[in-house]
């Protein structure tokens, strides 16, 4: 019962309340008629396009009597914001640490997600060196996860410095806790401070966001110079290499 105007907008609201950490999917279906009630002198016949057949709706004549816009809409609950994860090592030294995740509220289920771009997928199946996370049925738990940065200029300090890969994986079905363990290797070559994120996402639904900090402290003195006085007001001379790491 919705006028429009020519050229007028029209906003649709949606409100997503998750109840679960699963995927929700829905359909928002849009019909519109003429405001006279007649039809658009245009017959869908048996040979139209597909798309073309679900998308409108015809009158006993053969006309078309309404035209529909179909919105697929897919929900994902998201956890709420996790404590920081600090990791912390001394410039020109390499640190390898486990970091622990807790996700809560993880339920089995067969849905999968669509393909993301760069992310790492964790497929049970595939990579037989890595435990299977079930429920005690026959539903796999699979994640998709990814290490993003706040800024662009962020990922060009810490990229090559940071490695990050899945280990292990445990399933509570008592309390729906999934811990996922990864070995994170951490290269600084100087002094910084940067933030990054791991975004783990499940095959059953479900976005877990985790803070990481990454923190190189200060490197070890590299040698002391001793400069030795020959005489009042006169010059002593020290000479010492310096290699650059980069171009």
């Amino acid at each position: 019962g919705i006028q429009l105007a020519p050229k007028e907008k029209l906003e649709i609201p949606l409100l997503f309340m998750p109840a679960e950490m699963k995927i929700y999917k829905a359909v928002v279906v849009i019909h519109v008629m003429r405001k006279n009630g007649e039809n658009w002198p245009y017959e869908v016949s048996a040979e139209s396009n597909t798309n073309l057949n679900r998308n409108v709706t015809v009158a006993e004549n053969g006309e078309t009597q309404g035209i529909l816009w179909i919105y697929p809409i897919n929900g994902t609950p998201e956890a709420p914001q996790q404590k920081s994860v600090v990791i912390c090592c001394q410039a020109r030294q390499r640190l390898e640490q486990r970091v622990e995740l807790l996700l809560f509220g993880v339920i089995p289920g067969a849905t999968a997600l669509p393909d993301a771009e760069n992310s790492a997928v964790v497929d049970t199946e595939e990579s037989p060196n890595t435990p299977e996370v079930t429920d005690g049925s026959s539903a796999t738990l699979e994640f998709l996860y990814e290490l993003q940065y706040q800024s662009d200029e962020i990922r060009s300090q810490l990229e090559s410095l940071v490695g990050m890969q899945l280990v292990e994986k445990e399933w509570d079905k008592e309390s729906r806790i999934v811990t996922l363990i990864f070995n994170v290797v951490f290269a600084p070559s100087k002094p910084l401070r940067n933030e990054a994120a791991v975004v783990i996402q499940c095959t059953a639904g479900g976005l877990w966001r985790f803070p990481l900090v990454f923190i190189a402290t200060e490197p070890e003195v590299d040698d002391v110079i001793n400069i030795e006085a020959v005489g009042l007001n006169k010059e002593s001379i020290v000479g010492f290499k310096l290699t650059s790491q980069t171009r």
